[in-house]
């Protein structure tokens, strides 16, 4: 039998509202239940207030024990998210093209996608994503991302090989 690379994985909400055992997280779920498609393993799952430090706590208990880690939520105009003002200064280093490339997938179903302020970058070895709160945004971020999850998480871990491409035709 081949020994398949599982990941760990982890996933954070960030919601004044939704908060709580019984708190409706289907942004959440949706996270989770692609993590089972990477493979990964889920070790940990919270839900904090749209607040900088309890967001920064959260993420550092979860990036030190997790290989990728995505939040949910915070990521708007409105006062109150605070998501990527918690993030940036954790980060080693920003993964840009991860973030745009979410955007661009956002704006083929609404203008709006360019009002998102996720970002991705690394700390402690660990790829952190940021998504926005909605269900739907959340399942077509991962859509973009996830032809390069898979490769971005070998090089965070070290594995700098890169995989055979075809060659060009000039």
């Amino acid at each position: 039998m081949h020994d398949e690379h599982r990941w760990r994985a982890a996933e954070i909400t960030v919601s004044d509202s939704r908060r709580g055992v019984d708190a409706d997280d289907r942004s959440g779920d949706i996270i989770v239940a692609r993590f089972a498609l990477l493979p990964a393993d889920v070790i940990a799952r919270e839900s904090v207030p749209d607040d900088i430090e309890s967001i920064r706590a959260a993420v550092r208990r979860c990036a030190e024990h997790a290989d990728v880690l995505i939040l949910t939520g915070g990521t708007g105009l409105g006062p109150r998210d605070v998501t990527p003002q918690a993030l940036l200064p954790l980060f080693d280093y920003e993964v840009p093209g991860m973030a745009e490339a979410m955007r661009h997938e956002g704006l083929k179903s609404t203008p709006h996608a360019m009002l998102s302020r996720q970002v991705v970058g690394v700390t402690t070895n660990c790829l952190v994503l940021s998504l926005p709160g909605s269900p739907n945004a959340v399942a077509e971020c991962l859509d973009a991302v996830w032809p390069a999850l898979p490769h971005a998480l070998a090089l965070v871990s070290g594995n700098t090989r890169h995989p055979e491409q075809p060659e060009r035709v000039r």
